[in-house]
């Protein structure tokens, strides 16, 4: 297994300084130009279908058009989940298919099944649009955008026209997207009383601007030798033309169009308002495209940004929010953690060996190790995200553990008096299994890491392929330029003493503990089987989580009024939380938005001040701000988490719309009295009032007045059409629609409502309220669905220093939760449906990798008993990491998952450098148990040195400041106990398995012998 390539490498030092130059080089340049992203590039094949239908109720959507849809898509193959979101006029279903699934296949497949059943859907809906859902992630950042000498639609055309422009101009940014203001428009208030008086109704002046008011092509023709086109020109030059414009009535006879109507250049009605610090402006989202990189991206807007001050003088910016700077904040404390574990690893080789020249060459093999990782990133097309950056950082420790080893046995070779140059070439070569069996161990650990499926797959993709090429990169550096370096720069000089060798009676004391351990092996197991049920017993008391919430200065919340709720209302109550939550003095800005989605919705963005100036976390801040909150009352008021949702969600589905409404009361009761969440609330479809318009059927079969006629009226009178029939007006830069309504004043009248006259297919009009009765109802505001049901959410906050884990346990105990109603159903959904997945993946990686570690040990050793022995550091670790979680008051989360996972990674070293020596020992003819002693007197050394350094390296990790903090944190805590553990406890209890499994062996041999020789005489009788 050795191949005697350090003693090549030795002897042949030019090949190694170049390639390690070229690597360096390779690497630096790597690094340099790897993406800085929040996250890993995450590929889910979601598919939107949005269908639109002005006015239409969302009941009515969801029997035309929600489930024609559903049904459609749902026999697709690879389509996971099926969710649909209907409001007023608008049905958005999203199909989210298998991971393995083509996204573009899957557009294709869908439009051509929402294409075949186009004919089933309603006429009069627009075009249904199917689309990939192409953003990465929310918005890389928010802007308020203010001027002293713009109106509110100046600055909106402003934003979508010179901000758009600008900014998608940017490599990277996907879309830009205005909040609050409106578009400009040429509004037509039609005049109720004269309509009536000319026996005219507001759809026939629609249609007929429509149709007169427009530059139509009419061909081409070949005149005086030259080819030229046809247009007929029918649009108005301006407002005064537009007014002047001839309305044919029934009877022949023509009005111009200001006697039926006031016009005006105006805007449309506004639906969304935004303020920042209380004082209204208006605001953009900008979006970044998959696959660009964070901060090339925002750099990119800031640079487009700038120039446009500059451009427009009277033109205010405000940076509300920018989510690259957690992920800078993030990759800057990522970087500062990972030059101090280097440190603290290069002070701890020196302590120990106490040679400047030994410590350099230690120091040498950290860059020579990492930056190779780097290059093999950008050619996998990996980023510099917060998964790669964590494996980086908790992996630096460990890359300098081959060096100290191979540095570590060289020293030791020089001690006996040979030159430098020969201890090289002798110690590298003795060493050379126990280093790649090291190695190999790590990486047979986290590479099915890569392999494993779904979310947890796609996001940690990255972390074991990392960790994987970090340690290869020290396994080429310890076995080419480690003894290379080491025989030409170390010299032979007498041995100074360590920190071991100076401490005599602590070294003796372990030699004697060893002595009394194999004496009494069957005590020493037993103590190690407490040991381990202890460790057993402690791993429950741990609160299971999903992920850890950071601290990333940014707090959102969702408000919500009751569907009948005007704008002026929504931004009252907006304006009321704003003060509300500027009195405390962790706030750096308030960012509300009125009419997020609808109007009865809101969104407030609370920017915190730094974390180093805040003396409490951001979670803290949230708790304290919800109490604050409960003065609004009849209003729903709930934060979000990082996945842009609430903490807890309990999902219900069925088709039976009142069992889902009293499962859910049921459950929200039963929920309050739990102590591990609060602010319990219900996530129901709300009922809206409605005007409902009731056609006598004798009356209007006889006045010729069909539903849809008089559908086509109201909406014209109230809404007025905006679509591609409807009229534009034409301006130097753009074309604005024409929106052709009744006067505000008057389309808030029944009375004036029901006077309106209907088209008749008789030819005439006729009165509304000849045909029709106006009354009242209500019907559902919005409505949503799960997987083809009707669904309702039960969601909730988590409790100060409560997990989901803990959360969601109490919760599937409830009474309720245990009895069902028939057709009512719990489908596992958001953080439950992942953090199932996680554990579930992990737990499957974990497996695998025992697996791996297995074989790979077979391999090495050629033996099958001794590779357990090796093993048996695995569960001696996790006791250690238990109790280290449980004292730093971490729970079981993706966090200390992955950090156990590394602990199996790497725990392995210290058997592997105990057995190997035994197994050399013992070929050379000592006896067990001499070699066992001299295998703990002569590697104690360099196991605790590896292993110290390993803890120096992720010590920074633990106390790293920044938003990624909670997630680093656990981990590093995780490996520092587990490691330290296992190191203390493998120093006695491998030498003890190991002679175990020798007498199992020596038990074994003679019985197999004995089989072997008995086959062997049956085959020469046979013969």
């Amino acid at each position: 297994m050795n191949f005697k390539i350090s003693s090549w490498a030795i002897r042949n030092p030019i090949p190694i300084i170049v390639l390690f130059l070229l690597l360096t080089v390779l690497g630096v340049r790597a690094f340099q130009g790897l993406p800085i992203n929040a996250d890993p590039d995450m590929r889910f094949p979601m598919v939107n279908i949005t269908v639109t239908q002005a006015g239409a109720s969302a009941d009515e959507l969801e029997n035309t058009v929600t489930r024609r849809v559903e049904d459609a898509v749902a026999g697709m193959a690879g389509v996971r989940h099926i969710t649909s979101t209907i409001t007023e006029g608008s049905s958005v279903t999203a199909v989210e298919f298998r991971l393995e699934t083509d996204t573009d296949r899957a557009v294709n497949d869908v439009r051509n099944a929402i294409t075949q059943i186009r004919g089933n859907l309603p006429q009069n809906i627009d075009n249904p649009v199917v689309e990939r859902m192409d953003t990465e992630g929310g918005a890389l950042g928010y802007y308020a955008v203010q001027s002293p000498n713009m109106n509110q639609t100046e600055l909106s055309w402003f934003i979508d026209d010179a901000v758009s422009r600008e900014l998608l101009a940017v490599n990277g940014v996907q879309q830009v997207k205005r909040l609050g203001g409106e578009k400009r428009e040429v509004r037509v208030a039609l005049q109720s009383a004269k309509l009536n008086a000319l026996g005219i109704t507001a759809e026939q002046v629609s249609q007929q601007l429509a149709q007169t008011n427009a530059n139509v092509p009419a061909g081409r023709v070949q005149w005086f030798d030259q080819e030229q086109s046809i247009r007929v020109v029918g649009s108005q030059p301006s407002l005064a033309d537009l007014a002047n414009l001839p309305i044919a009535l029934s009877d022949y006879r023509k009005v111009k169009l200001a006697e039926l109507a006031t016009i005006s250049d105006s805007h449309a009605d506004v639906r969304s308002r935004t303020r920042l610090n209380g004082r209204e402006v208006l605001g953009f989202q900008v979006f970044h495209s998959k696959g660009s990189s964070d901060t090339a991206v925002e750099k990119g807007v800031q640079q487009a940004l700038q120039r446009l001050v500059a451009n427009y003088p009277d033109i205010q910016m405000t940076e509300v929010h920018n989510s690259v700077n957690t992920t800078k904040e993030n990759y800057d404390v990522a970087i500062a953690t990972l030059l101090e574990g280097a440190a603290l690893t290069v002070l701890v080789v020196w302590l120990f060996l106490r040679n400047w020249r030994a410590t350099l060459v230690a120091a040498i093999a950290l860059p020579l190790s990492i930056l190779p990782a780097f290059w093999i990133m950008q050619l996998l097309g990996y980023t510099l995200n917060s998964i790669s950056l964590l494996a980086i950082t908790l992996v630096i420790g460990i890359l300098v553990d081959d060096a100290i080893v191979e540095i570590e046995n060289i020293e030791t070779h020089i001690h006996q008096g040979k030159r430098p140059f020969r201890a090289a070439l002798d110690a590298s070569d003795a060493i050379g299994l126990a280093v790649v069996a090291i190695t190999a161990s790590i990486v047979a650990v986290f590479l099915p890491v890569s392999f494993i499926d779904g979310m947890t797959g796609q996001y940690f993709g990255q972390f074991g392929v990392t960790v994987a090429v970090a340690v290869l990169s020290s396994l080429l550096v310890a076995r080419l330029a480690t003894p290379l370096l080491a025989a030409y720069l170390l010299q032979p000089t007498a041995a100074k003493t360590s920190v071991i060798t100076s401490s005599s009676k602590l070294k003796q004391a372990y030699l004697t503990l060893l002595v009394k351990a194999l004496h009494f092996r069957k005590t020493t197991l037993l103590l190690g089987g407490v040991f381990l049920l202890a460790s057993a017993m402690i791993l429950p008391q741990l609160p299971t989580g999903f992920v850890p919430k950071g601290d990333t200065g940014m707090s959102q919340l969702d408000v919500t009024l009751p569907p009948s709720s005007t704008l002026a209302q929504t931004d009252e109550i907006l304006q009321k939380i704003d003060c509300t939550i500027r009195q405390y003095d962790e706030v750096a800005l308030v960012f509300t938005t009125a009419g997020s989605g609808e109007i009865n919705k809101g969104e407030v963005l609370i920017r915190l001040k730094p974390h180093q100036v805040r003396s409490i976390s951001q979670k803290e801040f949230e708790d304290k701000l919800r109490e604050s909150l409960k003065q609004f009352a009849d209003v729903r008021i709930t934060f979000r988490n990082e996945m842009a949702a609430r903490d807890v969600s309990i999902l219900l589905t069925g088709n039976d719309p009142i069992k889902l409404r009293q499962t859910a009361n049921e459950l929200k009761q039963q929920m309050q009295g739990l102590s591990t969440v609060e602010n319990v609330q219900i996530n129901a479809p709300l009922m809206k009032p409605e005007v409902q318009v009731k056609l006598r059927a004798d009356e209007a079969a006889k006045a010729g007045v069909s539903p849809q006629a008089v559908g086509n009226l109201l909406q014209i009178a109230t809404l007025g059409s905006t679509d591609g029939n409807a009229a534009r007006f034409n301006l130097p830069d753009r074309q604005i629609p024409i929106r052709v309504t009744l006067a505000e004043n008057e389309r808030n009248q029944p009375e004036v409502i029901r006077q309106l006259r209907v088209v008749s297919s008789n030819g005439g009009t006729v009165p509304l309220n000849t045909v029709a009765d106006i009354q009242f109802g209500a019907g559902s505001a919005s409505l949503e669905r799960f997987d083809r049901e009707r669904r309702i959410a039960v969601e909730a906050d988590l409790a100060l220093g409560q997990t989901i884990g803990t959360a969601l346990s109490q919760i599937n105990e409830l009474p309720i939760m245990q009895n069902l109603p028939d057709g009512v159903r719990v489908p596992s959904s958001g953080d439950a449906e992942m953090m199932d997945e996680m554990f579930s993946q992990f737990g499957f990686a974990m497996a695998a990798g025992v697996v791996m570690l297995v074989l790979v040990l077979v391999l090495l050793f050629k033996d099958f008993l001794q590779p357990l022995t090796i093993l048996t550091a695995l569960p001696l670790s996790i006791g250690g990491a238990a109790v280290g979680l449980l004292a730093y008051g971490a729970v079981l989360d993706m966090s200390s998952v992955i950090g156990i996972l590394m602990l199996m990674g790497i725990v392995t070293k210290n058997s592997i450098l105990l057995v190997d020596f035994v197994i050399e020992k013992r070929q050379q003819g000592m006896a067990r148990h001499q070699a066992l002693i001299q295998s703990g007197s002569e590697r104690v050394r360099p196991i605790l040195m590896t292993t110290i350094a390993m803890v120096a390296g992720m010590v920074p990790a633990v106390f790293a400041s920044g938003a990624a903090a909670a997630f680093r944190a656990p981990m590093a805590v995780a490996v520092i106990f587990g490691l330290t553990a296992s190191t203390l406890l493998s120093l006695v209890f491998v030498p003890v398995v190991y002679s175990l499994m020798d007498d199992l062996r020596n038990w074994l041999a003679p019985k197999l012998a004995k089989l072997t020789s008995v086959t062997a005489e049956e085959r020469a009788k046979a013969e």
